[in-house]
């Protein structure tokens, strides 16, 4: 794969790692700040999205900029034919997720979206061992530290125009998508958003807590004012009265923790490490072998209804 990336800041880094950790070719990069095309000397940079995809016609372009210019940048993309692998999230608002679709649906390559998390051990083997069991309930939790100097690192987040939210559209999407993709897709949602500890600092939320209302119903709580990051966690109780917990590393059923080799037993079959890889490696497959692949807009977008749906709630019942 000849791939581009655009976006030099943290994630952008993360996946150049797992791009060339993988073998592939990093055939050009894309930055604003010409500073930050400096580090990668040996590859041909850009400052100029739309000039990077004309000039260098990638196989595949990583989008890793801030959630505003998702949108724009996905379709521009698409309407070369060039496969897009979109960080989290997708988009920022319902407009834009209508405009993707539509733009995947007259191109010939294909969207990827990062839900990596999709992609854990822990996470493959409990998808597995749900196949034949029925979820009564579920609960997630994210509870990690955000604070003012990491506000201020960047002028884009903590802004509605420009983030499009706080807590939930940005740490909290994965753990939740995890939770919909288990349990299903809700019809409703009941979400109540504060700013517990960022007054002055940020204009969205730091705390959220909601109950989606679907064929499984699941709770969902998630702060950014947490004293220090923890893991994230899921708990869910089955018809059949199994109980679980899932860590990122860790699953327990019924208080006994699945060994590993068991969990590794149910990784899927292109084992190039954890999260972006695994993803990286699975999408980069079904594009050579013109394979649809799972996580794409449509996809992406589900949970992106269920954050936009919990900021219109308000304390209300709404329909996502």
């Amino acid at each position: 794969m000849r791939v581009a990336v655009v976006g030099l800041g943290v994630i952008g880094k993360v996946h150049i790692q797992a791009i060339l950790e993988l073998q592939e070719e990093l055939a050009a990069v894309c930055d604003i700040e010409e500073e930050k095309l400096l580090s990668y000397s040996n590859v041909k940079g850009y400052t100029d999205y739309l000039q990077m995809l004309e000039e260098t016609k990638p196989d595949v372009v990583h989008i890793c900029t801030p959630h505003y210019l998702h949108a724009d940048m996905i379709i521009s993309a698409l309407d070369r034919n060039v496969n897009v692998l979109c960080e989290k999230p997708l988009c920022i608002c319902e407009e834009d997720i209508a405009r993707i679709k539509q733009a995947e649906s007259r191109s010939k390559a294909q969207l990827g979206v990062c839900h990596q998390n999709r992609y854990n051990d822990t996470v493959v083997y409990l998808k597995e061992y749900l196949s034949d069991k029925e979820i009564l309930t579920a609960h997630g939790t994210v509870a990690w530290k955000r604070d003012k100097a990491y506000y201020e690192q960047a002028s884009w987040r903590g802004t509605w125009k420009m983030e499009g939210g706080g807590v939930l559209i940005n740490q909290a999407l994965h753990t939740l998508d995890l939770l919909q993709w288990l349990c299903g897709m809700p019809r409703e949602v009941v979400a109540q958003t504060g700013n517990f500890s960022l007054k002055g600092t940020i204009e969205v939320e730091d705390t959220a807590s909601m109950l989606c209302v679907g064929e499984k119903n699941f709770t969902f709580f998630a702060t950014n004012a947490s004293g220090c990051d923890m893991d994230t966690q899921i708990n869910m109780k089955l018809t059949n009265k199994d109980e679980i917990v899932v860590y990122p590393k860790l699953l327990y059923i019924n208080g006994k923790a699945v060994c590993n080799e068991e969990i590794k037993k149910y990784t899927m079959k292109c084992c190039y490490g954890n999260g972006h890889k695994k993803l990286f490696a699975h999408f980069y497959d079904c594009i050579l072998k013109a394979v649809k692949f799972e996580i794409d807009g449509g996809e992406a977008a589900k949970v992106i209804k269920i954050i936009l749906s919990a900021y219109r709630s308000q304390g209300e019942k709404v329909k996502i």
